[in-house]
């Protein structure tokens, strides 16, 4: 799958919609989506992050946010690859500024919305597909 122009979406970011929207698609989108979109999210709180990495990271948050992807989310299973995706490419890109405290902190918000057979999906993160 070739990665979609994510920083287009950079635009489309904000804290508000971010939160919204990971509590709306939580259960639908998986804890991996999840989990990723929350390291991203926590990283990008960290004053240690370059100006550079931070513009990823507002890219591929807002290109999740959007509505409008190259695979629409609306699309049953296929719909939230895409945006798993361009998290996981990102999340790669930025891992070395990911605190194990920001790890943690998004395994412990993982927590309110899956079991916990469900967040063992998370230990394969960069596992392809």
């Amino acid at each position: 799958m070739e990665l979609p122009d994510f920083m287009s979406y950079a635009n489309k970011f904000s804290q508000s919609d971010f939160v919204e929207k990971i509590s709306r698609i939580a259960k639908r989108a998986g804890s991996k989506l999840v989990y990723a979109a929350l390291i991203l999210y926590y990283t990008l709180q960290s004053k240690k992050v370059s100006k550079a990495n931070k513009a990823m990271i507002i890219g591929a948050l807002g290109y999740m946010i959007s509505p409008l992807d190259v695979l629409p989310d609306a699309i049953p299973i296929v719909g939230l690859s895409d945006d798993l995706a361009v998290l996981i490419y990102v999340l790669k890109k930025v891992w070395t500024d990911v605190d194990p405290e920001i790890q943690e902190k998004a395994k412990a918000r993982l927590s309110k919305w899956f079991d916990d057979d469900e967040i063992e999906e998370i230990h394969d993160l960069f596992k392809e597909e």
